[in-house]
């Protein structure tokens, strides 16, 4: 896993605070002090990733409620022995299909719906083949995120990219691309694919 800079660990530990603060303070003061301390960690991003500093605010100050990770779904598809991956329009690499999930989908179900979105296939999810801790490190990814990794049996479909993805193919484990997407899709979740495909009765995988 690649390591997370420390100072984009601060400024996520800092907004958590600032978010779960601003949700149950009541006294004004208070909540002035939580404000101050989103902006300190927008400052703290903006300064270390050279990203402008109101964006981040904006972002960190959206989220409501007690701060928790956002969850990331991807979708584990193979035929012949080959793994679906999809190519991503935003950096040119390769990940399985899959994304946030939203508010009010079941986690299988927003994985099954990613597949078809992205890759223009219908599948139906099987198993977890893994949960994982997924820092992300865009300049839109600054929350702290899990990845939920499903293997799915493929249904029905033809190969069809969409507005977020430029190709859609099947590789066998020696033929992966080395260009992987960002944190989308790391090896180690590509490996623990083939090892659940290969065989079903393997215990999921955890962080």
């Amino acid at each position: 896993m690649p390591e997370i800079p420390r100072w984009l660990e601060w400024a996520r530990e800092i907004q958590a605070l600032a978010q779960t603060g601003l949700h149950y303070s009541t006294d004004e003061y208070n909540r002035h002090r939580y404000e101050r301390l989103l902006q300190i960690a927008a400052e703290i991003v903006a300064e270390a990733g050279k990203l402008d500093s109101s964006k981040v605010y904006r972002l960190f100050r959206e989220p409501i409620g007690y701060a928790t990770p956002r969850v990331d779904v991807r979708a584990a598809v193979f035929q012949n022995h080959r793994l679906l991956l999809v190519r991503e329009r935003l950096d040119g690499g390769w990940t399985m299909p899959g994304g946030w999930a939203d508010v009010g989908d079941i986690p299988s179900e927003a994985a099954e719906r990613e597949a078809f979105e992205e890759a223009g296939f219908r599948v139906k999810a099987r198993k977890v083949i893994g949960i994982y801790d997924a820092n992300r490190l865009g300049p839109l990814e600054l929350f702290h995120a899990y990845k939920i990794v499903f293997l799915c049996d493929l249904l029905e479909g033809q190969p069809t990219p969409s507005h977020e993805t430029t190709e859609v193919a099947f590789f066998a484990q020696d033929e992966i691309p080395t260009i992987l997407s960002a944190e989308r899709t790391l090896p180690r979740h590509i490996a623990d694919a083939f090892l659940a495909y290969q065989d079903p009765s393997m215990p999921t995988a955890f962080d």
